[in-house]
């Protein structure tokens, strides 16, 4: 498994340029892994600028340093697993926003979470993720808050 470094933000203004930068419509779906286990098994289905792509993620940890590995697989696996994400789903339009050496990659989320917009930044390193100066329209931080997880959010909802 591969480290992933990532810090995430709470938005409430959007930029003013969004239609400028790239978009991905996301579909992802959690099979149940049991509460005891702190991993999570995720399925997603991609589609950018007329191509679809389906992926396979298991996660473990939390917080700002996570593991994680991922792997593209067949429309036909993706087919038969999402039926078991019933009830565990999330929809949200991505938009990938260059900001100096990162990438900011900002998520406007639909149906259930409608009204929930994060901005997510991925760092080589812890080092790097702490000299990360958050961009102006960034809001409250939630990286370390469970709550705004994506896992939690298709299983629990909106934080209240």
């Amino acid at each position: 498994m591969a480290d992933e470094i990532e810090r995430k933000f709470l938005v409430s203004k959007l930029p003013d340029d969004l239609e400028n930068y790239d978009k991905i419509d996301l579909i992802q779906g959690y099979i149940d892994v049991g509460k005891d286990n702190p991993s999570e098994l995720r399925i997603r289905r991609k589609f950018r600028k007329g191509l679809e792509t389906y992926l396979l993620a298991v996660k473990s940890g939390g917080g700002l340093k996570r593991s994680e590995t991922e792997i593209e697989f067949p429309a036909q696996v993706y087919n038969t697993l999402f039926p078991l994400t019933a009830n565990r789903r999330i929809y949200k339009t991505r938009y990938l926003i260059p900001s100096d050496s990162h990438t900011v990659e900002l998520d406007i989320y639909s149906g259930n979470l409608t009204g929930l917009t994060v901005a997510e930044v991925e760092f080589t390193s812890v080092e790097a993720s702490e000299d990360f100066v958050p961009l102006p329209w960034f809001g409250k931080e939630v990286t370390e808050d469970n709550r705004y997880k994506n896992k939690k959010l298709a299983t629990k909802g909106l934080p209240n």
